[in-house]
């Protein structure tokens, strides 16, 4: 009899959870089934930049998950041969005014590079460089060139992974579901049992563990971003993403698509309502590096939540009470870039059994959980 394994939480760990349960070795004897209410979701409202490297965060434990989860995520895309408009290594720039800072940065860049060899080639460039190779910028800035930089669709992510894992193992069912006290899944249907649970709920994973006697210490915060229309460049689709300093990230998809975001707002909650002060916001932004940017240019906005820690670090790995459930939440800004890897390891505890050590990623699940 085939082992059951319930996913709750459609986002990118859930989303890479289902897909390593059905691709890697041994997955395609359990079956799967992903609940997810739609409704908030980050993943599908976010469009990101995959470059961890340059980070000066000091959360080692965070560094090293992102380090490797943009290598996951370079291997996953080859692997579910995802499409360009998905995910693409178009290399990242990352901008700053102050000379002194320029030269640290490229330091930095060179020691990491050490390390990590996926950041690929590392280059200075003048402000007028840096032009050339976005052609959108009228204001441009000197900046770090990195070649392993990529940029991501999450919604496209999201889909592109379920579609391959349905084929195999998984059913999805688009509806909110809770947890009794002995961590059943109660659906619409009425009480369901699996053999194991992923619970990947972003920020609402503390209202699905509360039956549990379980209190998580992750917030919401809502993000908002815009995508704008601006003009095509048929000889440069593939243009690296700005990363510039103190303002939004500048993410050009080729084909005239320019995506400005995100926002962090504490406030928000979980508010999905897209504010003109968040959108005025972004613009300005944006305007700051295309001067030539105004409101008529905004096709749509999205809004999402994300999860976040006290401490701004993701945290994962099986529950001790609950030996049959398993928990990821906190992953914040950087999901895209981590959340492969996170579901990953996941789905691979699933299959392979054991008591992995995962402790060069994360600090213990009871600094978060209580």
């Amino acid at each position: 009899m085939n082992k059951k394994v319930a996913i709750i939480g459609g986002g990118i760990v859930g989303a890479s959870a289902a897909y390593y349960l059905s691709s890697l070795p041994g997955g395609s004897q359990i079956s799967v089934t992903l609940f997810d209410h739609g409704t908030g979701q980050a993943t599908k409202a976010a469009a990101g930049i995959i470059s961890p490297w340059l980070s000066k965060r000091r959360n080692q434990h965070w560094y090293q998950l992102a380090k490797d989860g943009a290598t996951t995520l370079m291997t996953l895309a080859r692997r579910a041969n995802l499409s360009t408009e998905v995910y693409q290594q178009t290399g990242t720039i990352i901008t700053r005014t102050n000379e002194k800072d320029l030269h640290d940065l490229y330091v930095l860049a060179q020691e990491r590079r050490e390390e990590a060899p996926d950041m690929g080639k590392v280059e200075r460039l003048t402000a007028q460089e840096v032009q050339e190779r976005i052609p959108l910028l009228t204001n441009p800035q000197p900046g770090i060139y990195v070649s392993g930089g990529a940029r991501v669709d999450g919604e496209a992510l999201i889909s592109a992974l379920l579609e391959q894992a349905q084929q195999v193992n998984l059913a999805v069912k688009h509806e909110r579901v809770a947890l009794d006290k002995q961590g059943n899944i109660l659906t619409s249907s009425g009480q369901q049992h699996f053999d194991n649970v992923i619970i990947a709920a972003g920020p609402w994973l503390n209202e699905l563990v509360k039956p549990l006697g379980i209190h998580v210490a992750v917030r919401p915060q809502k993000g908002q971003l815009i995508e704008l229309a601006v003009p095509a460049y048929e000889s440069r689709e593939n243009m690296p993403v700005l990363m510039p300093e103190g303002e939004r990230d500048f993410i050009p998809f080729g084909h005239g698509k320019l995506i400005v975001g995100a926002t962090h707002d504490d406030e928000g909650g979980f508010n999905l309502t897209a504010t003109p002060e968040a959108t005025q916001d972004l613009l300005s932004s944006a305007k700051q590096f295309a001067d030539y940017l105004t409101a008529d240019n905004i096709i749509r906005t999205k809004v999402g939540t994300r999860a976040y820690t006290p401490d701004f670090a993701p945290f994962f790995g099986r529950l001790k009470n609950y030996p049959q459930l398993l928990v990821a939440s906190g992953l914040g800004a950087s999901g895209l870039t981590t959340g492969p890897l996170i579901g990953r390891l996941l789905a691979g505890t699933l299959i392979y059994g054991g008591t992995p050590d995962w402790s060069n990623y994360e600090k213990p699940l009871t600094n978060y959980l209580s």
